[in-house]
């Protein structure tokens, strides 16, 4: 139920994007394909540029996709004034860099100049919400709808509240972003680094960890797990994968036969050493992997990709 001054979810006509950035700018294309009406802020002196190539970059992809009615590049407004932005606001979703004091004195600044009762949104990859909304007035109305690059096409956001978040609000973002059209998570308390970053992150370290043991090639890696089970995530998530692996004794006997192996000193989850030569090892590999497509290239061709991909699980 909205507060008198909080629209229903169902009302929200204006988004405030405060942060343009890869991820900013995937909200603010995200949510002019869904119709609604965006206002923009970012402090770069190119920011409008760069935000309007990346939405023109992505609504392809979104036009295949379906776009709800009357959404239209037109609805972009790009304020350079952060206060006048946010008092246009429905709702708003900052996603600034991840800068622990950063956020914590934007979020404070937002806070101060949206209308009351108006949810405020962060995109943080990391920071649990209850390290961000200390220096708020109205901690209460902050919460984490943390999304997936590109948000405008990978559906899932998980939403979580901090220490001062009110129940309402986490149950009110979460109505809002199903409405919008998201696959939402509302997870029940905070987990550092939330539920899919946490499980991405084991895979970035082990895969890091065998380039710079000579182990495998970036190349290498990239190939197992788009020819390998990668082929099997957009259908079953790993838990009802190893389910059937498990055979007619599904994980009951997956984990009977097969649960010594977890004993097995195959993966080092510490993370790796970043050194130089590590570093260029990685960057080089994907230089080689890229083979002369430029960053607009491979986003054209991994937006095509996603899109064939929800359509063929009748998902789009």
């Amino acid at each position: 139920m909205a507060t008198s001054s909080r629209p229903a979810p169902a009302d929200v006509r204006t988004v405030v994007c405060v942060g343009a950035g890869v991820i900013g700018g995937g909200w603010v294309a995200y949510f002019l394909a869904r119709g609604y009406d965006v206002v923009a802020w970012d402090p770069a002196p190119d920011g409008e540029e760069r935000l309007r190539h990346l939405v023109r970059a992505a609504w392809p992809a979104l036009t295949e996709l379906g776009l709800a009615e009357g959404a239209s590049l037109d609805n972009l407004t790009f304020e350079p004034d952060l206060a006048v932005a946010c008092a246009q606001a429905d709702f708003v979703q900052e996603s600034a860099p991840e800068d622990l004091e950063l956020k914590r004195t934007l979020l404070a600044d937002i806070d101060a100049a949206t209308p009351e009762g108006v949810v405020i949104s962060s995109s943080t990859s990391g920071y649990g919400m209850s390290d961000m909304q200390g220096k708020c007035a109205h901690p209460d109305r902050t919460v984490v709808g943390h999304p997936f690059n590109p948000p405008y096409l990978i559906p899932l956001v998980e939403v979580v509240g901090g220490t001062s978040t009110s129940d309402e609000v986490v149950a009110w973002t979460s109505e809002f972003f199903k409405l919008a059209g998201k696959s939402v998570i509302t997870m029940d308390h905070e987990v550092p680094g939330f539920i899919a970053n946490r499980l991405q992150e084991a895979l970035w370290r082990e895969a890091l960890h065998m380039v710079a043991a000579g182990e495998a090639t970036v190349e290498q890696i990239d190939l197992s797990i788009t020819d390998g089970p990668g082929l099997r995530w957009p259908v079953f998530g790993p838990m009802l994968t190893f389910h059937l692996a498990g055979g007619q004794g599904g994980m009951a006997h997956m984990l009977d036969h097969f649960g010594p192996s977890l004993l097995s000193p195959w993966t080092r989850l510490v993370a790796a050493d970043l050194t130089p030569e590590l570093r260029d090892a990685v960057v080089d590999g994907c230089e080689r992997e890229a083979d002369g497509r430029s960053i607009d290239d491979l986003v054209a061709e991994r937006d095509r990709g996603v899109v064939a991909v929800l359509r063929a699980l009748g998902r789009a």
